[in-house]
């Protein structure tokens, strides 16, 4: 066995890392470019409400419906493991801590993601193959002011409006099966839930929330941008921008609540 045949593993290795490095250098300039965007004119004011319909009041069943449901899986499955040592009456307080820190914030990001990273992608991908943005460049607007500064400002604003919802509703759901299956009285289980709960449980929910909210768009926006000539160029480019989406905010996630919970 010669010496190639050795190295080749190595070598291939090497060129996946420095490709996946070069790829992470060029979403972060491109994520750079769009933030020094935002605080220069013109604002397309027009674009960034269309945005918000479409990131914010147009996710809203979907990460209701989630929410809602997953509230109540969570008190169902926390009640049959503390019956197990006698400590039903943990179900509202960690249902809620649950849902507000972890569960709401990211199923609410990962749901957008799949909505909305998607519908981003193959619409600006679209874009590029008929032409439509090198027509916007010819006519002296800028894409990146147009396109990505409006649905990058949307999400950030709406996914933690979505995420506060989504937590509400969530809690909602472990409540209704709470009461309603579990015998728990109603105002015992919204009591505790309110007295056990601070402000920061909330407000670091409400923190992930704008940070994927921004990595939804960015993904969405940056493969957008850079989706290849035809349809399957577009297909790509958006099944890319949502799985890169996903494992970004996962990512994410789990260094938020390092950074927020680990004391």
């Amino acid at each position: 066995m010669n010496s190639a045949s050795l190295t080749a593993p190595l070598a291939s290795l090497g060129r996946a890392t420095l490709g996946l490095m070069a790829a992470a250098g060029r979403l972060a300039m491109f994520a750079g470019s769009a933030i020094s965007h935002l605080f220069r004119p013109p604002f397309y004011i027009a674009e960034f409400w269309r945005a918000c319909l479409n990131i914010g009041w147009l996710s809203l069943p979907v990460v209701g419906l989630t929410a809602l449901f997953t509230g109540a899986a969570l008190a169902l499955q926390i009640y049959a493991g503390s019956a197990r040592f006698s400590a039903e009456q943990v179900v509202p307080s960690i249902t809620a801590i649950g849902m507000v820190r972890e569960l709401g914030p990211v199923l609410g990001g990962l749901m957008v993601a799949a909505r909305v990273t998607s519908s981003i992608a193959a619409e600006i991908g679209t874009m590029k193959v008929t032409e439509q943005i090198d027509a916007l460049t010819t006519l002296s607007t800028d894409p990146m002011k147009y396109l990505t500064v409006p649905r990058m400002l949307a999400a950030t604003l709406c996914v933690p409006v979505l995420v506060g919802i989504g937590d509400i509703i969530g809690i909602m759901g472990g409540w209704m099966l709470g009461t309603s299956r579990l015998g728990f009285n109603s105002t015992t289980y919204l009591k505790v839930t309110w007295d056990f709960l601070q402000f920061w449980d909330v407000g670091s929910g409400l923190v992930k929330g704008a940070a994927f909210g921004f990595i939804v768009a960015i993904m969405g926006c940056y493969y957008g941008m850079n989706s290849q000539r035809g349809a399957q160029g577009v297909g790509r480019a958006t099944k890319s921008a949502v799985v890169a989406a996903s494992v970004a905010i996962l990512t994410v996630n789990y260094l938020l609540t390092e950074a927020f919970f680990s004391a």
